[in-house]
């Protein structure tokens, strides 16, 4: 174990308990393809080390595994995503909308909420406005004006983030779904729709990230 070079060497992880005073937040753990035991190494060393935990595509059932150590750590269903907070952020002053098409978008966008909420950030949920039914965006047009940054989580087609982003000022991270019949190739037709976007100032994340959408929108809310 090393403290000089900013990590510790677990032998099968080597964990960057530094990132935190490099970027302002403790690095996250993605844990599909991880034992439930070296999930709970990783916890408890990050923990040892003073950082927040973000587990993120987290199942139940690992959960409930982890917690008997971990007495303290929280879990959002619909995300799947599982975070304890060591130190108190100081609330920002903006707020972040948090839009979804459809209600199947809605998983990936709670994964956006709470990284936003960990990391400080103030979000707006607004789900199920897609362009199937336009008027139900368009009654709620001042939430979005009054955003700072907009997070846009879309499958099928992915144009709601173009919609969105032609009626506002602020900054939109795009957030493709995998949701979809057969040819929308699970998510990759909204992921292309979202980068050839007509309207500026739309970016766009990976199919199902709402972890980076989250992460991106707190740093510049």
């Amino acid at each position: 174990m090393s403290f000089k070079t900013g990590f510790c060497d677990l032998g099968f992880a080597k964990i960057d308990i530094d990132r935190k005073n490099r970027r302002g937040f403790s690095e996250a753990v993605y844990c599909p393809g991880k034992t439930k035991e070296h999930l709970r190494d990783i916890c408890r060393r990050l923990l040892e080390n003073k950082q927040d935990l973000i587990l993120t595509k987290l199942e139940k059932k690992v959960y409930s595994y982890l917690k008997k150590s971990i007495p303290r750590l929280k879990y959002n269903t619909k995300a799947k995503f599982g975070f304890l907070e060591v130190t108190r952020k100081k609330q920002k002053s903006g707020s972040v909308a948090v839009v979804t098409a459809g209600t199947a978008d809605i998983p990936v966008a709670e994964e956006a909420v709470a990284t936003l909420e960990i990391m400080g950030a103030r979000a707006v949920r607004l789900y199920d406005v897609g362009v199937a039914g336009v008027h139900r965006l368009m009654h709620n047009l001042d939430v979005l004006r009054q955003a700072r940054v907009i997070i846009v989580v879309a499958g099928m087609e992915g144009a709601l983030a173009s919609l969105v982003s032609g009626l506002v000022k602020s900054p939109i991270i795009a957030v493709p779904t995998s949701c979809g019949y057969g040819a929308s190739f699970q998510g990759l037709s909204a992921l292309l729709t979202m980068l050839n976007s007509c309207s500026p100032g739309v970016v766009v994340v990976n199919i199902d990230n709402g972890f980076g959408a989250g992460y991106f929108a707190s740093l510049i809310s």
